[in-house]
Parts: C-alpha cells; structure tokens; sequence
C-alpha cells in the first residue's frame, strides 16, 4: 500500500510539471508593439500575438490627448526594466513577469495611459 501510495504521489508530480512547462511556453509566446512612450516612463503595449486574459489588459481605450483608440492595450508596471533601445512602433517579444520588483524611481508627470497595467520582460524571439 506504501509502496502505491508514493508512486502515485510520484506520477502525479511528473504530471504536473509537464503542465507548468507546457503554461510557461504559453505564456511565452507573447508578442507586443511600443504604442506610445510618454513623458515619465508612461508606457502603453499594444498586444499583437499571444493569449491573455481579457481582464488584464484594455479591450479598448483612447488616448485622451491624441484622441486616437487602441485596442488590447496595457500600461507598463516596471518600466525601468524596459529596453531603452525600443522606440515606438517597435515589435517584441515578452513574458509576463510576475516576480519582478518595481522599485525605480520616475517622475510624477502625466501621460494617460490604460488602466490594466503588467510588469513584462522583453525576451529574444
């Protein structure tokens, strides 16, 4: 009975890993594009390719000082961990990082930006 019950303790830890390995390549497979880069840091990503969740990012929303609308669009959380080499219009791959610190400093200036907002890390394709 013993000797049962660890090996299937042991099949479903296999199992279940092969399932977190599977989740991350997912979650990999994210594709954006820099919108807009506005005064302080103020980000907005527009995503291209990938599955996410609907509630973490805008489904719609217009930058009220251009008046234009975008759709799928997020702010950035962590913007001192993004690629200062990016410009807008300039395509990328990421991941959601959800372990990353956001401890840089940026100034208090506004530019609108959506209200979902993700810390992402910019990975090579």
């Amino acid at each position: 009975m013993k000797l049962f019950f660890i090996l299937s303790t042991l099949a479903t830890m296999l199992l279940s890993n092969g399932e977190c390995k599977k989740k991350k390549a997912v979650a990999g497979n994210l594709k954006g594009r820099l919108e807009i880069t506005g005064i302080c840091l103020n980000y907005t990503i527009k995503l291209l390719k990938g599955n996410l969740d609907t509630s973490l990012i805008a489904t719609n929303w217009t930058d009220e000082v251009t008046g234009k609308s975008y759709t799928n669009v997020f702010s950035l959380k962590n913007p001192c961990k993004f690629p200062q080499t990016l410009n807008e219009g300039d395509e990328f791959s990421f991941i959601i990082d959800s372990s990353a610190i956001n401890d840089c400093m940026k100034c208090e200036a506004y530019y609108p930006t959506p209200s979902r907002s993700l810390n992402i890390k910019v990975v090579d394709n």
